[in-house]
């Protein structure tokens, strides 16, 4: 499978494909609950509009990818290397995730945004730990802003238990 996804437009062609997948599948998934109204969303709401973004993105996606095997030579050799897997980055995306699982049930919206974002920043090998706090911090104040105080989301700011 490596050599497959060797080239670049390899590449986006797949993650156009998985991206139009998903977000169909999400969307569709989404509207199955309930959409409900601006105003008055349904359960379904955020999910349509998450899966209708992934199937814009995967367009976009497929549309520059087929734009550029028409236009000028390949610039596909000189990434025929193999790239290897990079388990850090992987094992922190999913550690991230399960902090904001746990600590989300046990701490609330607060620390689990807050762990879930810095863990997720330190995935990625260019960032200090400075700049993965101050991202925390931010996402952490924003999110509350728009889904704690302006969508008064039921989800308990600090949940100790």
């Amino acid at each position: 499978m490596g050599k497959v996804l060797a080239s670049s437009r390899a590449r986006d062609r797949m993650a156009a494909l998985l991206l139009l997948a998903l977000g169909a599948g999400v969307a569709w998934a989404g509207h199955a609950y309930g959409v409900g109204t601006l105003t008055r969303m349904g359960p379904g709401y955020f999910p349509l509009l998450l899966g209708v973004l992934s199937l814009a993105v995967g367009l976009l996606l497929g549309l520059g990818t087929l734009l550029r095997a028409q236009g000028s030579a390949p610039r596909d050799s000189q990434l025929q290397r193999r790239h290897d897997v990079d388990l850090r980055g992987a094992g922190m995306l999913l550690l991230s995730l399960a902090a904001f699982i746990v600590l989300g049930h046990h701490g609330g919206m607060i620390p689990a945004t807050f762990c879930c974002v810095l863990l997720a920043a330190l995935a990625d090998r260019g960032n200090s730990l400075r700049v993965a706090l101050l991202l925390a911090v931010a996402v952490t104040v924003l999110g509350y802003l728009v889904f704690g105080l302006g969508l008064q989301l039921q989800f308990k700011a600090f949940h100790w238990g």
